[in-house]
Order: structure tokens, then sequence, then C-alpha cells
């Protein structure tokens, strides 16, 4: 993201020779995206970091997905998925997938395990902390990650979650098989958030100290491509991977709150643009978040009924009152897919409620895609069938 950070202990010029106490010399890497020509980090590691002792491979979580056909808005209702249970889960082994295409996959977990060490060599992952607390240890360093917090992890980052508290930890993972990142329009030519963005770098918090952590033997599980499409791989390293003493650049993980973003607003309703915070490629991530709507004296606070002609428009519903789906079936923890092709908005009698409504108290996450999206094994076993015909009040006979 551009954004310069260093941590630990560097060397004052990269390339040269960093030595130990001992006087032995630490390893560098360089972590970097599109073939080095962007973004990357320089990482100080004591031990080789590409030496391995072993490697098997690892069944990921059902990868399945189903056509949306025949095509139709579909009301997937999350919190269904885990039960009591929840507390011998883990944010890795413990996905379900909801919905994918061959650019983003939405998963969704709750869990109270410690996870193992994970790497997704596809794409960044961009995972919404919906409730719960989480330290979620990585080869840069410690995250704190909180209700409403993006973890942003970019591709390749070794890391595992480790829930904190009592409370199930609650995540709804953005998977890509790109890179993540804040919007171009919002950023200077050289990378600075610039002041018409709903957010700046005071916002989007790094890792601390190195973890320094050590062991032998240690597995990571690797989700990487495969010629039949996602596999994955269980490596064991002869040493911890968390074994950097210090790095620098501006490739690493970091989170920004849902509070900090804030809202832009108008006279009349605003088109979902204004509600972008992320994007990748063929999709982008908007939050919706408890604002002020329009003061037009004649304005019309929920959105119009539109088609989307590009888009599939996914809305994961995370706090307060979505004004728009009253009557719908929608709480918190449901998902609602509206796919291309499907004109769609308000529920009735939604429009007439919201005139002369000043603030809107509502929290949710969409992810509009480019590509059609299919059902994962989630969102089939989720799935509240009668909310296709809501908008009509019956269904086929």
């Amino acid at each position: 993201m551009a954004y310069y950070r260093r941590v630990g202990d560097i060397p004052p010029k990269r390339h040269t020779q960093h030595r130990t106490p001992e006087g032995g010399l630490y390893y560098e890497e360089l972590m970097g995206e599109e073939g080095f020509s962007s973004d990357s980090s320089l990482l100080y590691h004591s031990g080789v970091p590409s030496a391995i002792v072993d490697a098997t491979p690892w069944e990921l979580p059902d990868q399945t997905l189903t056509e949306n056909r025949p095509l139709l808005p579909r009301h997937l209702k999350l919190h269904d998925l885990f039960d009591e249970d929840w507390k011998a889960v883990d944010a890795v082994t413990g996905r379900r997938l909801v919905l994918g295409n061959a650019d983003v996959r939405l998963s969704y977990v709750v869990c109270g395990e410690t996870s193992p060490l994970y790497r997704n060599a596809i794409g960044d992952e961009c995972v919404y902390v919906e409730s719960g607390s989480a330290t979620v240890e990585t080869v840069f360093g410690v995250l704190a990650a909180r209700q409403g917090d993006y973890v942003l992890l970019p591709r390749a980052t070794t890391h595992r979650w480790v829930p904190t508290g009592s409370d199930p930890l609650r995540l709804y993972v953005i998977e890509a098989n790109s890179h993540i990142a804040p919007p171009k329009r919002y950023l200077s030519r050289y990378g600075q958030l610039l002041e018409h963005a709903p957010y700046c770098e005071r916002d989007l918090h790094g890792p601390g100290e190195p973890l320094l952590a050590e062991g032998t033997d240690v597995e990571v599980l690797v989700k990487h491509r495969g010629s039949r499409g996602i596999t994955g791989t269980r490596y064991v390293y002869p040493t911890h991977p968390f074994d950097v003493v210090g790095w620098d650049g501006c490739l690493y993980p970091y989170t920004f709150n849902i509070s900090d973003f804030e809202p832009i607003t108008g006279r009349v309703h605003q088109p979902p643009p204004v509600h972008q915070v992320f994007e990748g490629t063929n999709f982008v991530v908007c939050n919706f978040v408890p604002r002020k709507v329009d003061y037009h004296p004649l304005s019309v606070p929920v959105p119009y009924y539109h088609s989307n002609v590009d888009s599939d428009e996914v809305m994961f519903y995370c706090g307060g009152n979505y004004e728009a789906r009253k009557g719908s079936g929608i709480g918190q923890g449901s998902i609602s897919l509206h796919p291309g092709g499907h004109s769609h908005g308000p529920q009735p009698g939604a429009v007439e409620r919201s005139l002369g409504v000043e603030f809107f108290d509502e929290l949710a996450v969409m992810v509009d895609t480019f590509r059609p999206l299919e059902l994962g094994e989630g969102g089939l076993a989720s799935e509240d069938p009668a909310y296709a015909w809501t908008w009509s009040g019956r269904g086929p006979a």
C-alpha cells in the first residue's frame, strides 16, 4: 500500500551483510508483488526461509461451487452454520465456503481454537471481524484484531489466528485471487491517501515488534493453485517461520476498523461507490456505516430500485437496523445475494417508512463482483428459500 514501515533490527543499506550478535549472517528475504515491480518488504530471518524437511497434501475444506440457477436473489443465514461446538473450531480449517467465483471466495467461520500456521499463496485475504477478538500472529509481527476490524493479509503471509476472551470469534473472510488495496481514486500517484478519501494512514494499524518465535519441525498449511483448481500442501520447516528479527517496506498486514470510515453523504441518495473501502481484481468491498442521510426536503433515504448490470451484489449485515430490508427476514449475520440480471431494491413499505428519517443506524459489508457468483456448501446449507418471493408476497404454486 506504499505506506513505509520499519520494525526491529535491519541494516542501514539493503542487500548488504546483516550479522547476528555472534557474528553469523541473518538471511534476507524480499517479499514483493507483481514480479518485484510493485510494493515489497525486506525481512531478515535467523533461519533459511526456504528450508523445508517434509511436504504432504493438505485436504482443504469443501471448495465445491454450485451455479445460481435458476437465477434468484438469495438470503443466507450464516449464524445457522455453527453451533456450540465452535470452541473446537479454528479460523483456518473451520471456514465454510459461502459464495465464490474465479476472482473471489467468501467464507464464514465461528471459532474459539488457535489456528494452525497458514499461508494463502493464491491471493490477499481481507477478514472482517463480526464479533469477538483475536491476536493475529504473523511473520511480520502481531496484530490485535477486535470487533469491526478488517484484517488485511497480503498473499503468502504466514500467520495464525489466536482467539482471545471467552466469546466466539466470528469472521467473514473475503479471499481474493489478486491483491486487495484502497481504491486508486483515493490515492496520490505516489500512494498517499488523499484528502477526499474516507480514511487515512492514521487509521491503518500495522504489526508491532517481531515475534522471534522458536521451534523445530514446524508445520505450515499452504493454500495454492493446482492443475485442477485450489489445493493445499502441508510443509514442515526445520525452524520456526516467525524468526524475523526486523523488516522494512510497504508490504505488510494491517488492520482497519470500520468505525474509522468517514461516510460521504449528500442532499440526495448517494450511489454505492461512495461507500467503497477496498478493491481487488474484478470486485470491490464497500461498507455501510451509521450516518446522517439525505437532507433534501423531498429526499428518499433508502436506495432506489436498481439493476447493477455488471455485478453480483453481496451484503453481509453485521449491525444496526437495515431499513431497506425490513420484512424480509434479514438480520444480524445474514447475507443477501442480488445477482446481475435481477433488479432489486427496498422491501415493500420501506420507501414510505424512510421519508423524513435523518439518520440510519446500520452496519453492513458489501462485496460487488464483476463475474457471477456461485453457491458454496455453506451458502446452500444456510439459505432461506422464502427470500426471493418477499417483494411480491407469494411464490410459485
